[in-house]
């Protein structure tokens, strides 16, 4: 359904820094698994990150001390009778490499080494986890993956969603609380990567084109809105008086079947069809042409849609992008897409 390879394409468009000098190599490498992808980029940003400095946090830290530091706690002193070994407990900050990042990347690296990937891949990791001895490990199942990204731990963005793919893709808890790894990226995993991919490709590759994910309000007659859905496109394309709303999916089947017949995903040709009208009813004071796409990722199935539609006056199309040939292929599709959609070309 998807070549391993183009998985690292699709990443590189999300994350800017797959494109830098030191992950280039990448490209050209061939891979079994999603999994050893994974680790090669994780191998290749960990090092980077250790030639910059492993991000440190103040951790806070309650000891029994001879020498005080920090807070003394002298009710836990008391209570535990530190006094008799001539120390008190005290509470204080440590500025410490057991940051709850690096714990995120020492934890999942020791996940890969379990995991199917090459013996020299293996070594990589293991040597760059001589720099995390210092770092404790988590429990996978109860990570915290909404962090807060500042200036000075924006370097750990792609880092940390490389392992959430990882962790997400390759854990499973069995009926016996056991775990095991199961197959890597599952259908809502690669769901947000691909339409996070087609976004940033359009932006990246057609800077003519405003490109982004935008809201779209409903056209209300009597402004009552109470309990109504919000409208949250995928990809929205603007180029001069064009519009084109795209809807990504990344499903195992692209149609659905009801008495031997095989018919669109109904619920998504009704959203698509509610983004149009509402956009065109939002832009009717001005010069406007506003179209709609389902743009599936292409399965193994024998029958996949192509179809474009006209309705109510507007383009409604059905299409798919097929991601399991190269990657130039992939492009010329999107690159299609635009020209015919929006009249622009890539730049």
């Amino acid at each position: 359904m998807i070549a391993i390879q183009n998985i690292y394409y699709m990443l590189s468009y999300a994350f800017q820094v797959l494109n830098e000098q030191g992950y280039k190599n990448i490209a050209t490498e061939e891979f079994d698994n999603t999994a050893e992808l994974c680790a090669a980029i994780l191998s290749r940003g960990i090092a980077v990150q250790v030639k910059r400095g492993l991000g440190r946090e103040y951790i806070p830290q309650t000891e029994s001390r001879a020498a005080l530091r920090g807070k003394l706690e002298i009710a836990d002193s008391i209570k535990n009778r530190t006094i008799l070994k001539k120390q008190m407990i005290c509470t204080y900050d440590e500025f410490s490499v057991n940051s709850y990042m690096n714990r995120i990347i020492k934890s999942t690296i020791m996940l890969l080494l379990h995991s199917d990937i090459t013996k020299a891949r293996k070594k990589e990791l293991r040597k760059l986890m001589m720099y995390f001895s210092d770092v404790e490990e988590l429990d996978l199942h109860h990570i915290n993956w909404d962090i807060q990204y500042k200036r000075n731990n924006q370097t750990y963005r792609m880092l940390i969603t490389i392992c959430y793919l990882v962790v997400k893709g390759l854990l499973q808890t069995q009926s016996d609380g056991s775990t095991k790894l199961m197959d890597f990226l599952d259908e809502q995993r690669m769901s947000h990567l691909y339409e996070k991919f087609i976004l940033e490709y359009y932006r990246r590759e057609f800077p003519q084109i405003t490109a982004n994910a935008s809201q779209i309000p409903w056209q209300l007659d009597n402004g009552e809105k109470e309990f109504l859905p919000i409208m949250q496109s995928d990809i929205m394309l603007h180029f001069q008086e064009k519009t084109l709303i795209i809807d990504a999916k990344y499903y195992n089947k692209t149609m659905q079947v009801q008495f031997n017949k095989r018919t669109l995903h109904s619920a998504n040709l009704y959203q698509i069809f509610t983004y149009v009208k509402n956009k065109e009813a939002e832009l009717k004071d001005q010069p406007h042409e506003v179209s709609g796409m389902l743009l599936y990722a292409q399965t193994d199935e024998d029958i996949f849609p192509g179809n474009e539609y006209q309705m109510s006056g507007n383009r409604i199309c059905v299409r798919t992008l097929d991601l399991n040939q190269k990657f130039p292929l992939i492009a010329d599709q999107l690159n299609t897409i635009a020209e015919r959609y929006l009249g622009v070309k890539a730049a």
